[in-house]
């Protein structure tokens, strides 16, 4: 892609996405996803039904009368988007790829993350680390995560969720909040691993799928290619039997996977390519601030 092509689609990107998160996500983002430690702010006198613990003997001491500290939740966060760009995102039969849309959320939730003074850090990956940004503020390390989505050509084609939420363990030593974009498309079993990790950080999925994975047309003779392998064949679209059983498959795996997201506790969203995503984020924002989804 061309320098001033990429520029062109970041600014774009830039525009729609700022906006959104301006008007419409500020305070639900804001809330939801607020800071879970407590930092000292003052120190006031003691008031009947004060926890004793809160007390500070140092300034009781040199007052004579009990003093307490006072803490506030910290507001700040460190964001982590883990994006993955294996090959299954190349594909979209309805109003953009799965890629076009993951770029947009992740831009909007960046955007949002500002805002609220936030720090943005990125992991790509595939069934490896692709690239690791480390997390910084400010609307020019936005713009460059941005460039960076655009135009990443991943080494590998394969997905590998486990290798993702693991690095992300490894690497934050902080608690932080962790917007996972894919399609869960995953070789290996990744539950275990997603499990541990929303243990220690707060970890959002957001599923991005094209309403094909769910419902085959009726068009006859098709050729298909997986986008992570290579394989290609050819089915016979006008069979109901092959349609069924594709949709019986689509069913069975989403049931699957909410089913894995809710036993490791893990807030979490599907979008389809022909959706609009913000309905979706609101929706997500809106159910935590009124508990666990």
């Amino acid at each position: 892609m061309e320098t001033s092509e990429i520029l062109k689609k970041v600014r774009k990107i830039e525009i729609k996405t700022r906006r959104l998160s301006a008007n419409i996500f500020a305070g639900q983002y804001h809330s939801a996803f607020k800071g879970r430690g407590m930092a000292f702010s003052e120190v006031r006198e003691y008031q009947f039904g004060d926890d004793v613990r809160d007390i500070d003997w140092n300034v009781t001491a040199r007052f004579h009368r009990p003093y307490v500290k006072v803490f506030e939740e910290e507001r700040e966060l460190t964001v982590m988007l883990l994006i993955d760009v294996s090959g299954s995102l190349e594909f979209g039969t309805q109003q953009q790829m799965k890629k076009d849309m993951v770029t947009e959320i992740a831009a909007t939730l960046a955007f949002s993350a500002i805002q609220n003074n936030d720090k943005i850090g990125v992991v790509f990956f595939s069934d490896k680390i692709e690239k690791y940004i480390p997390p910084k503020k400010g609307r020019k390390h936005i713009l460059y995560i941005i460039r960076e989505m655009l135009d990443f050509h991943p080494e590998s084609r394969k997905t590998d969720v486990t290798m993702a939420v693991e690095f992300l363990s490894s690497v934050a030593k902080r608690h932080c909040t962790a917007f996972m974009l894919s399609d869960f498309y995953s070789h290996r079993d990744f539950s275990q691993a997603l499990t541990i990790c929303n243990r220690k950080h707060d970890v959002v999925a957001i599923q991005v799928y094209d309403q094909r994975a769910k419902t085959l047309p009726d068009v006859g003779l098709m050729k298909v290619r997986d986008a992570e392998t290579g394989h290609e064949m050819f089915i016979d679209t006008s069979s109901k039997k092959l349609r069924r059983a594709h949709t019986a498959y689509w069913m069975n795996r989403q049931h699957q996977l909410q089913d894995c997201f809710n036993k490791s506790n893990v807030d979490h969203v599907s979008v389809a390519t022909n959706e609009d995503y913000v309905k979706q984020l609101l929706m997500l924002f809106k159910m935590r601030n009124k508990g666990r989804i």
